[in-house]
C-alpha cells in the first residue's frame, strides 16, 4: 500500500461526504494504491451511519467508531494503528485542508528524504480568537523544542510509517507530534505552506479551553521527551539534593549542640529552632521526589499504551 490517510472526525456529518469525494477525485488520476481511514471519534449527529451509507460508494474507505469522544489524539492513534501505507497523510474532516497537497508531501517524503512533513497554513481563515493563541504556541514550542516550524498544529501532515508506528500518542499530544518525532530519533522534518479553506459546515471542536490545555500540553511534552523513560533522572537528582542539604543542616545544628554541651556553653533546645524544622522537611522533601522517581521508573517499565474502546470497525 502506498498510503494511508488518516482523517479524525467529530461530528462533521455534512463535510464527511464531500471530503471523501475530494481526496478519492484527486487520487483517482495517480498511480497510486490508498486506504482512507476515517476515525468517528464518538460523533452524535449521525455520522456513522453516514459512513456506513457511502461505504459502498468508497470502496478505499475503513472507518473506526469509538463509543465516546476520547479526543484527536487517541483519534489519531487508532488511525496510526491501522494505516498499512508506506507513506501516512493526517488531514482533518472539516473541508480546511486541501487534499491536492498530498502528492507534494509524499513527493518530499519520498524523494526528498523527510521523516515528517508539517503543512503551515501561512494564510488562515479562522478567527482571531484561534490564530493569535496558535501564533503563541507555535512560539513556544519553537522556542523550547528547537524545532523550526511556523505551525506545530496543522492537522494536514505527511509521516513515513515507521513515525507513526514509533510515536505513543496520549492525552493531546497530537499539537506536538513533530517534537515527540524529534525524540524518537526521525530528526528531519519538513515543512510545507499549504491552502487553508474556510469552514463550510459546522462549528470549531476547540473551545477556551485550549487557552489553558495549549500552554500544560507543551510542558507536559517538554518533560516527558526530556525524562519520560527516566524519570528517576530529575526526582532522584532533586531528591537527593534536597535530602543531602537537609542533612547538612541537620548535622551543622546538632554538631554545634553538641560542641556547646561538651563545652559547658548555653545553646537553645534544637526542637525551638527554625532550621532544625527547615532541616527536617528538606529532608521529608527530598525522600518522596526520590521516591516518585522511583515510582515513576516502575510505571514507566510497566506501561502500555494508550487505550480507547472501538464500538465499530468498517474493513473495507
Amino acid at each position: 500500500m502506498d498510503l494511508s490517510i488518516v482523517i479524525p472526525a467529530y461530528n462533521e456529518v455534512e463535510s464527511i461526504r464531500p471530503m471523501l469525494q475530494w481526496v478519492v477525485d484527486t487520487l483517482s488520476s495517480e498511480a497510486v494504491s490508498y486506504e482512507i481511514i476515517v476515525i468517528d471519534d464518538g460523533s452524535n449527529d449521525g455520522m456513522w451511519d453516514e459512513l456506513q451509507t457511502v461505504q459502498g460508494q468508497f470502496p478505499s474507505l475503513k472507518a473506526i467508531r469509538f463509543k465516546r469522544n476520547y479526543g484527536k489524539s487517541a483519534a489519531l492513534s487508532a488511525g496510526f494503528d491501522k494505516a498499512i501505507g508506506d507513506v501516512v497523510i493526517t488531514m482533518d474532516a472539516d473541508l480546511q485542508d486541501s487534499p491536492e497537497e498530498i502528492m507534494p508531501i509524499r513527493k518530499m517524503i519520498l524523494e526528498d528524504g523527510f521523516d515528517l512533513v508539517s503543512g503551515w497554513k501561512k494564510k488562515r481563515h479562522d478567527p482571531v480568537s484561534k490564530t493569535v493563541p496558535t501564533k503563541l504556541y507555535n512560539w513556544a514550542t519553537r522556542f523550547m523544542s528547537g524545532i523550526k516550524l511556523h505551525d506545530f498544529n496543522c492537522g494536514l501532515k505527511g509521516y513515513k510509517k515507521a513515525v507513526v508506528k514509533s510515536i505513543d500518542l496520549r492525552g493531546e499530544m497530537h499539537r506536538y507530534i513533530p517534537v515527540l518525532a524529534a525524540k524518537s530519533g526521525y530528526k528531519k522534518i519538513g515543512e510545507k505552506v499549504v491552502k487553508h479553506q474556510k469552514r463550510k459546515f459546522g462549528t470549531t471542536k476547540f473551545g477556551l479551553n485550549r487557552f489553558i490545555n495549549g500552554p500544560l500540553d507543551l510542558l507536559t511534552v517538554s518533560f516527558i521527551t526530556r525524562f519520560g523513560k527516566s524519570p528517576m533522572h530529575i526526582f532522584g537528582f532533586f531528591g537527593i539534593l534536597l535530602f543531602m542539604l537537609g542533612a547538612g543542616l541537620f548535622a551543622y545544628i546538632g554538631g554545634l549542640k553538641l560542641y556547646n554541651m561538651y563545652h559547658e556553653v548555653y545553646s537553645k533546645n534544637i526542637a525551638t529552632m527554625s532550621s532544625f524544622y527547615i532541616a527536617l522537611t528538606a529532608m521529608i522533601i527530598g525522600t518522596l521526589f526520590f521516591l516518585a522517581g522511583f515510582l515513576g521508573e516502575l510505571i514507566v517499565r510497566s506501561s502500555s499504551r494508550s487505550t480507547f474502546e472501538i464500538s465499530d470497525y468498517i474493513r473495507g
